[in-house]
């Protein structure tokens, strides 16, 4: 599963698929007093057009006639079983969330957790990869005028634009917020119809 990275994710999305040719894509945004989110979610299906069993090389074919080329690295332990005409289901979710974290105390810090879930040997190829960043930064500067926040965090220093005016009214100088950002990829390879 490694080799179908959420890098694979971001390059399938992009090079067979685009906005307007995604089956299914969605994005959520939520606001409430002291916290922001939002959610992107998008499902591709490629086609398998040829394999190159030598370098491990497959060329998925997108709904506009795209195509990419992914390498399964050697953790994909079920490669032999893939097959030209075969689908290949991608989910690909992110989302980021922010919290306010009234007063500070927190330690500015940066965390990262990740995790893979690989099918078994004899199952369809495919799998599932995770990963999880969360940022705690002090606030150092708030702007109602220019409707920004300016957040410090581990390694460097941002600007925040904060169109919800209501926002500023529970945000202040020595506040931390608390950054997290998720990632999730799942795929699967289908056989292909029978002929």
């Amino acid at each position: 599963m490694r080799a179908f990275s959420i890098v694979t994710a971001i390059v399938i999305a992009s090079a067979v698929a685009s906005p307007a040719v995604a089956q299914t894509g969605g994005v959520v945004a939520e606001t409430a007093p002291g916290k922001a989110g939002v959610a992107q979610t998008v499902k591709i299906t490629a086609t398998i057009t040829a394999i190159d069993k030598a370098t491990r090389d497959i060329t998925l074919k997108g709904p506009q006639g795209n195509e990419v080329v992914v390498t399964a690295g050697p953790d994909v332990k079920n490669f032999d079983n893939m097959k030209v005409g075969d689908q290949v289901n991608a989910q690909y979710v992110e989302a980021l969330t922010l919290e306010l974290k009234k007063g500070g105390g927190m330690t500015v810090a940066r965390s990262d957790q990740g995790g893979v879930l690989e099918a078994k040997p004899g199952q369809k190829p495919g799998g599932v990869a995770g990963r999880q960043v969360t940022i705690v930064a002090d606030v150092v500067d708030v702007n109602p005028a220019k409707q920004s926040i300016t957040l410090r965090g581990p390694k460097r220093t941002v600007e925040v634009v904060v169109p919800d005016p209501a926002q500023f009214k529970l945000v202040a100088k020595g506040d931390q917020v608390e950054a997290t950002y998720t990632q999730a990829l799942a795929i699967v390879v289908e056989p292909g119809a029978k002929k």
